[in-house]
C-alpha cells in the first residue's frame, strides 16, 4: 500500500496549439500547489477525506478553474456551484447543489456529511446550513472574472450553454475562447488503506432552470469505496449521470473482477464513447494504484504518491 492523492481540473478540448506557456504554467502551478498541499497531509498521518478537501479548496481558490472562486456564470448572471465528498472506509457522503456565495463549497459537503443527517441538500437550504455551521461567505464580486463575464454574455441571449474545455458547439461565438477552465476533483488513499473521493464545480456557462450535473450525485460523478476505488469524474455531465460511471467503475472491480485500469478504460473509452460522451476520470484503490483515463483530447491531472514524485500533465 501507498499514500497517494490524485487531482483533476477538467477534462475536454485540450491541445497544445489551444494554450500559451503562459497558460501553462498557471495551469501546472495551480495542479502542483493543490497536490502538494493535499499529499502534505497524507505525509503526516491525516485522513484521505481531509486529504481530498484540502486538495479541493486550494483548486477553488484558484479563478483559473470552474469551482469556487472560479464559477462560471449562469444564464441569469449568477454562479451556482455543486460539489460531493465521499468517505470510502464507512460510505459516508454529503453533496451540495446550485448553492451561491459559498466560498468553499467542498467545505459545505464534508459539513453536509458530518453534521446534517443527510447526504444531499440544495439550493436556499444549503445555504442556511452553511450559516448555522459558520461557514465563509463571500461577495459576488469575489466571484467575478472578466473573461468568464466576456464568455457568458456572448452566449447569454442564446440557447448556447458551454461546457468544461469545449468551445465547438459554440461555432466560434465565444471570445477568449482559448481561456479554459474545469471542474476539479480529487481521489485519496491515506497510510490506513482508506479511500476518499471529492469533486467541485460550477457548472456550465449560461446554464438554465438550476441545471445540476454528475459532479454532486453520488454514483455518478463521485464515489468511495475502501473495496474497491475512489473515483472523480469531469466531462459532459449529462452522459455521466446517465451511465453512473463513478459506481459503473466500482461495480466492475467488485463483482466483475476487473483491475482498476481494466474498469476505467471499460467504461470512460466503449460504455461513454458508445453514447457519445466526452470526458474523463481520476481513480485510486486502497493499495495506492491509481489510473488517469479520458476520452477526450486532454485532461488536467496530477498524482503524488510514495512510489512517484509529482506527475503533471495536460494532453493526451
Amino acid at each position: 500500500m501507498a499514500i497517494t492523492l490524485v487531482i483533476h481540473g477538467g477534462a475536454g478540448n485540450i491541445t497544445p496549439s489551444m494554450m500559451n506557456k503562459e497558460q501553462e504554467a498557471n495551469y501546472h502551478e495551480g495542479l502542483e500547489t493543490a497536490l502538494n498541499k493535499g499529499y502534505a497531509v497524507l505525509e503526516k498521518g491525516g485522513t484521505a477525506i481531509e486529504s481530498v478537501a484540502t486538495a479541493i479548496v486550494e483548486l477553488e481558490n484558484n479563478p483559473i478553474f470552474n469551482a469556487g472562486r472560479g464559477s462560471v456564470f449562469t444564464k441569469k448572471g449568477l454562479h451556482e456551484m455543486d460539489a460531493a465528498i465521499m468517505d470510502g472506509s464507512t460510505l459516508a457522503a454529503g453533496a451540495i447543489a446550485g448553492v451561491r456565495n459559498i466560498k468553499n463549497p467542498v467545505l459545505l459537503a464534508k459539513e453536509v456529511m458530518l453534521h446534517s443527517g443527510h447526504v444531499f441538500l440544495s439550493g436556499k437550504g444549503a445555504g442556511e446550513f452553511a450559516l448555522s455551521r459558520g461557514l465563509e461567505f463571500a461577495p459576488d464580486e469575489y466571484f467575478y472574472n472578466k473573461d468568464r463575464y466576456d464568455q457568458w454574455i456572448a452566449i447569454r441571449d442564446s440557447d448556447y450553454y458551454q461546457l468544461d474545455h469545449k468551445d465547438d458547439n459554440l461555432k466560434g461565438m465565444i471570445p477568449n475562447s482559448n481561456h479554459k477552465f474545469g471542474t476539479v476533483g480529487a481521489v485519496a488513499c491515506d497510510s490506513h488503506g482508506n479511500l476518499a473521493a471529492s469533486t467541485s464545480t460550477g457548472g456550465m456557462t449560461n446554464k438554465r432552470f438550476g441545471r445540476i450535473g454528475d459532479s454532486p450525485v453520488i454514483g455518478s460523478g463521485t464515489y468511495a469505496n475502501n473495496n474497491t476505488c475512489a473515483i472523480s469524474c469531469t466531462g459532459h455531465g449529462e452522459f455521466f449521470l446517465r451511465s453512473v460511471v463513478a459506481y459503473d467503475i466500482s461495480c466492475l472491480i467488485e463483482y466483475k473482477g476487473y483491475s482498476l485500469s481494466e474498469a476505467c478504460n471499460k467504461v470512460v473509452k466503449e460504455k461513454l464513447v458508445s453514447l457519445g460522451g466526452e470526458g474523463g476520470v481520476i481513480a485510486v484503490n486502497s493499495i495506492g494504484e491509481y489510473e488517469f483515463c479520458f476520452n477526450s483530447s486532454g485532461m488536467f491531472r496530477a498524482a503524488k504518491s510514495e512510489k512517484d514524485k509529482n506527475v503533471i500533465a495536460y494532453y493526451k
